[in-house]
């Protein structure tokens, strides 16, 4: 009975030590709260244990303890730190799929009120970027092109204004060797359905003249469409590098599938259609600190700018031109193509005699990139000097700063015209209202077609521009073939 006694003590003792073991793992920190002298438990106190040895045990329970609250502390931060970052690019990601944020900036509204778009017949999609996040995509070209267009539309122009220019620019075939890049004063998505209507008509015109495979109908040397200039002859193995507008699609189709019937040896080549808003290259209005009314004449170029600088790599050719007055009969880059990228082609006003050289044309400027976007610059500059210089004379009579005086003066100076090559035209822009080749068929030959752009007066005021427009579509009109495709015929 006493061998039996002993072992249950010593059972006893032993389920004792690992308990006060087990507790220690769980509570650490848990000891008694009278004086530090006091001997904590531990699994094998004794009456042998000194109280050298329990302090020691307390101090590293203690530094092994704090080490694990400064650790849980630090992971803690770095959680709360990395879930910050998170939520903050969530809350600042725009995505690239078309959809644009809500903002009330002007130009995000133009880029997301497109309801009157719905309803047209040729309706596509209109929520496409041109360019890293800015202006609409009308119609994405076959490759990326060498010149650039810049047009800028008035906020007085019409419907026939801008559907005139658009027609005349197709049938041209300017296109098929350029972009065009569409500037407009204000948020104006009335005019998206008029451009995706003559860039479909442009599409089904290629078709019809490439169905129907003669030159029978070819009867206007001038007004008639030639598809000669909108083919191009290429081999199976090449492949044209993407235009820069848009997403990249990575396959050979685009937006003129509707014509994908090209043969082996020659394909569709045209440009792409792309609109800007001011207000998405001038944002803060750079100008209307120095004036009352910034027209888009002077307000555009604060837009080149920011625009050519995005593209200065993806272009060797920029024309500038107002799509109100300007009419395209060919190609006008043809000027400009054998000469530096600082040149800058001007053409004299109709007003300025020929020893004032210096009275240029600002509807109509032709060069470079490097040297449009050098002119832009200084015209900037010097539009701000001027608006400076007329309100430091307020007791004088008033005169509007214009862009054509401003950039004469610069064209005179000196000084300022060693940033670009200057080339100025031994003659003006014709105008349509002088031409009497418009009413017939058989002089228009002789003069008209040795010209690639004319401009529309307004001597006679607004009705005399209708009748020139009238006159020109009906010449447009009297080739059957044409007139299956286009409307208002």
């Amino acid at each position: 009975m006493g061998l039996i006694s002993a072992k249950e003590t010593k059972n006893n003792n032993n389920n004792t030590r690992g308990a006060m073991g087990l507790l220690l793992v769980f509570f650490p920190d848990h000891h008694n709260n009278n004086n530090d002298d006091s001997p904590s438990f531990s699994p094998s106190s004794s009456s042998s244990s000194s109280p050298a040895a329990t302090t020691t045990l307390f101090r590293t329970r203690s530094s092994r303890l704090l080490l694990s609250k400064a650790q849980s502390t630090i992971s803690i931060c770095i959680l709360l730190l990395f879930l910050t970052l998170f939520l903050f690019t969530l809350s600042t990601f725009e995505p690239s799929s078309g959809f644009p944020s809500v903002s009330s900036r002007p130009h995000r509204r133009f880029l997301l009120n497109r309801d009157i778009v719905g309803s047209h017949p040729f309706r596509r999609r209109y929520d496409r970027f041109a360019l890293q996040g800015m202006g609409t995509l009308f119609l994405r070209g076959t490759r990326s092109m060498q010149g650039l267009i810049v047009a800028h539309l008035a906020s007085d122009a019409t419907d026939d204004d801008l559907r005139l220019f658009m027609r005349l620019l197709h049938r041209s075939g300017v296109i098929s060797k350029s972009d065009v890049v569409l500037l407009f004063n204000s948020p104006s998505s009335r005019f998206a359905g008029l451009i995706e209507e003559e860039n479909d008509s442009f599409l089904k015109l290629v078709d019809v003249h490439r169905s129907s495979n003669s030159s029978t109908n070819q009867t206007d040397s001038v007004w008639g469409f030639n598809l000669t200039k909108f083919m191009k002859k290429t081999s199976s193995s090449s492949s044209s590098p993407e235009p820069i507008w848009g997403k990249k699609t990575h396959r050979a189709s685009n937006d003129s599938s509707l014509i994908n019937n090209s043969t082996e040896s020659s394909e569709l080549t045209h440009g792409s259609v792309v609109g800007f808003d001011v207000t998405e290259l001038d944002p803060e209005n750079s100008l209307s600190g120095f004036m009352d009314h910034v027209p888009i004449s002077l307000r555009r170029w604060a837009c080149y700018p920011m625009l050519l600088g995005r593209v200065r790599r993806n272009f060797k050719h920029v024309m500038l031109v107002d799509a109100k007055t300007s009419l395209f009969l060919g190609d006008p880059f043809t000027r400009i193509r054998n000469r530096s990228p600082e040149s800058v082609l001007f053409f004299s006003s109709k007003h300025s005699s020929s020893k004032k050289s210096s009275d240029v044309n600002p509807a109509i400027l032709v060069g470079g990139a490097k040297g449009i976007r050098r002119l832009s610059s200084s015209m900037h500059t010097e539009i701000v000097r001027a608006a400076m210089q007329q309100q430091q004379h307020k007791n004088k009579k008033k005169s509007s700063v214009t862009d054509s005086v401003v950039l004469s003066q610069l064209v005179g100076n000196v000084h300022m015209v060693k940033n670009f090559e200057v080339v100025t035209s031994e003659s003006a822009v014709p105008e349509a209202s002088s031409l009497a080749e418009l009413r017939t068929r058989n002089s228009a030959a002789s003069s008209i077609k040795n010209h690639d752009i004319i401009q529309r007066g307004n001597a006679n005021g607004n009705g005399n521009s209708n009748h020139i427009t009238d006159i020109i579509m009906k010449r447009i009109c009297s080739c059957e073939l044409d007139s299956s495709v286009y409307n208002y015929c």
